[in-house]
């Protein structure tokens, strides 16, 4: 059915007060659907979801909205702009209010902001196995850049000769913020100072400088690195992987074959799209589930 089928659908913006509600349908959205199709849910319960939701809807680095029907919230989208690049999602809608073009409200919301706020670029990352997401975005003008594998499991190796990893330290920032640019074009500096903050973030050193960094490792994070060996030290260096795990892009197959020798296993596919500025990155690097 077309949007027109739901003329009462409302997008406004998002409040604190309506995590709650919006973290419930998030889970049961994603659960739902990856249970259809035979994969683990995003989130481990309703919590985890609220929790995400809780601070993208509090912080100002995010711009949130809500869709309401007949003063019903029925779904939520958001979009970092934390960077030059702005990345979607979560986006979720009420299972039982879907195919009434709500998603595409939700996306075209954050899509025209993207375009106020002058952004080069927006990206995303979708669940390969959903077909009904890849048509919604490609239809918006999305293209597919990127198929990635989503990794969990603890490495054998917790070592690689020749680099050292350590916590990252805001003087590392600057450094950090170059290599990013040497890699993508673009730095995710506010992201990666935040991390260092929180204490999620890692630098590798090799010959005497920083060669690679990971805002985390895990669902949430992002890394970059000169090479695989670095990226290969900052996944050995983890413990584990926060949420359902690391997103690998599958084209590397050096870096993915490494991860699977090393004891990691592929949870399911996922694929990086774009509209706007992309360039090929010149290295290693892991996105995070929002680009």
């Amino acid at each position: 059915m077309s949007s027109s089928a739901q003329p009462g659908v409302v997008i406004r913006p998002a409040t604190p007060n309506d995590s709650n509600v919006c973290g419930q349908i998030c889970y049961e959205a994603f659960s739902k659907l990856n249970a259809k199709h035979g994969f683990p849910c995003d989130f481990p319960g309703p919590e985890a979801a609220i929790g995400v939701l809780s601070m993208m809807f509090s912080s100002p680095n995010f711009y949130c909205v809500i869709a309401e029907n007949a003063g019903r919230i029925v779904g939520s989208n958001c979009l970092d702009e934390r960077s030059t690049i702005a990345g979607v999602g979560p986006i979720t809608v009420d299972p039982s209010t879907q195919n009434f073009g709500v998603g595409r409200k939700l996306m075209q919301a954050v899509m025209d902001r993207a375009v106020t706020r002058r952004a080069a670029g927006t990206r995303l990352v979708q669940a390969a196995f959903h077909n009904r997401s890849l048509s919604l975005y490609a239809s918006l003008g999305f293209d597919v850049r990127e198929p990635l594998s989503c990794v969990q499991g603890q490495p054998r190796e917790r070592k690689v000769s020749g680099c050292a990893v350590r916590a990252a330290q805001l003087s590392d920032l600057d450094a950090c913020n170059v290599l990013s640019r040497g890699v993508h074009g673009f730095d995710r500096g506010t992201e990666l100072a935040q991390a260092i903050q929180q204490g999620t973030a890692k630098v590798v050193e090799r010959a005497g400088r920083i060669t690679g960094y990971a805002s985390g490792l895990a669902f949430f994070s992002h890394a970059i690195a000169e090479c695989n060996l670095d990226m290969q030290a900052l996944i050995a260096s983890a413990e584990s992987f926060g949420g359902p795990g690391i997103l690998v892009p599958s084209r590397n197959g050096e870096l993915l074959r490494w991860c699977i020798a090393n004891g990691l296993y592929v949870v399911q596919p996922m694929t990086l799209m774009s509209i706007g500025l992309y360039s090929e990155p010149a290295g290693a690097w892991l996105p995070s589930i929002l680009f």
